[in-house]
């Protein structure tokens, strides 16, 4: 593969091109906002406007309602010989885009703010990246979506089109809403209730809904199957406020109302929490170790660091070696996101490697 077209210059889109321009693919930038693509253009991820020749791929990189149309439009002017997009719902656009030159995709990578300048060539390394091809999707539509991905250093996985839909509404469409409907709550907080916030807040906070436009698009095409999810929640909702409305009345018969209830759904949220924590682990997980200078201050600058990635205090392992005299701390990370955790520390000025967590000694991440 020699040339691309990505079609739509966001996030999502231009990291893309950051990515495979780095690898001498030659990138043209099409986004109906001129300039939206000439700063993608400025920041490296390719040139602004169309090719004069018909280019190997297209990625349409715009919203799960728009697709449709704008893949349409592309055909209809040779764009390319292969087409993908990039949309987090896929069931529907298999039903309107049936071309043997299309592979429906969904990188799972992105950030809490949108737009070009939040792009990053890195956005992808190590992150799973859906196709979903039909029975009409051609061999070479799949390869050369496949060379990209690699291009990207992203981990391809096959799926069909309602079963992604299915697993993204549990994991991520729904827990963006649980996490709208916690910060819409903060809207008749006092100031004092403000003061104080602490993480857990800002845990369940930090994937509120931002770009309501795109999510409204995204939640209007998965519909069903985010519904699915919130009425499993609705019912165990149900189920606490009845629990605690029965713990806040006065006693009936003299009997004490049953926290049963209440402590199964606590139970069954933290064997949730291990079930996929289990799936990362442990042969899905990795080690890391970072060496920390010994003075003050650093320690803490690193702890701050890793919050990032969902590192806490408590899951960290200090290490010193009397031999050489250094310090350091040890912890596990998601395996498939090593590469994208090593160079980000690296940015921050910090050395990390990984390492086998009973020896200590560095491995192949």
């Amino acid at each position: 593969m020699r040339t691309m077209a990505v079609v739509g210059t966001g996030l999502i889109g231009t990291s893309i091109g950051l990515a495979v321009s780095r690898h001498g693919i030659k990138v043209h930038l099409l986004d109906q906002d001129e300039v939206a693509a000439r700063t993608a253009a400025a920041l490296g991820a390719g040139v602004a406007g169309p090719s004069d020749e018909q280019v190997d791929l297209a990625v349409i990189a715009v919203p799960p309602s728009a697709v449709g149309g704008v893949l349409a439009e592309m055909r209809a002017r040779g764009l390319a010989r292969s087409y993908t997009d990039v949309a987090s719902v896929k069931a529907q656009l298999a039903r309107e885009v049936t071309p043997s030159s299309y592979v429906g995709g969904h990188p799972l990578a992105g950030g809490e703010r949108g737009g070009p300048l939040a792009a990053r060539a890195d956005l992808f390394e190590d992150r799973a990246w859906v196709l979903t091809p039909s029975e009409s999707t051609s061999q070479d539509a799949v390869n050369r979506v496949l060379e990209m991905i690699a291009l990207c250093g992203a981990v391809p996985v096959i799926m069909g089109g309602r079963a992604h839909d299915d697993a993204v509404a549990l994991t991520s469409h729904a827990p963006h809403l649980v996490a709208s409907l916690m910060a819409a709550r903060l809207q008749h907080g006092s100031r004092d209730s403000f003061r104080l916030a602490g993480q857990e807040l800002c845990d369940v906070t930090r994937m509120a809904v931002r770009d309501t436009g795109l999510w409204s698009d995204i939640l209007q095409a998965n519909a069903p199957a985010v519904a699915g999810v919130l009425r499993e929640l609705r019912d165990d909702l149900t189920t606490l406020l009845t629990t605690l409305d029965d713990l806040s009345g006065e006693p009936q018969d003299n009997r004490s109302p049953s926290l049963e209830p209440m402590v199964d759904l606590l139970n069954r949220g933290a064997a949730g929490l291990a079930a996929i924590q289990g799936w990362q682990g442990p042969d899905r997980q990795a080690h890391l170790e970072v060496l920390v200078p010994e003075r003050p201050g650093q320690l803490v600058r690193l702890l701050d660091a890793l919050k990032e990635f969902r590192v806490e205090p408590e899951d960290v392992v200090p290490r010193y070696s009397a031999e050489e005299g250094t310090f350091s701390v040890m912890f596990a990370v998601p395996a498939m996101r090593v590469g994208q955790i090593v160079l980000q520390l690296g940015r921050a000025g910090w050395n990390a490697e990984s390492v086998d967590p009973v020896a200590g000694t560095p491995c192949s991440a």
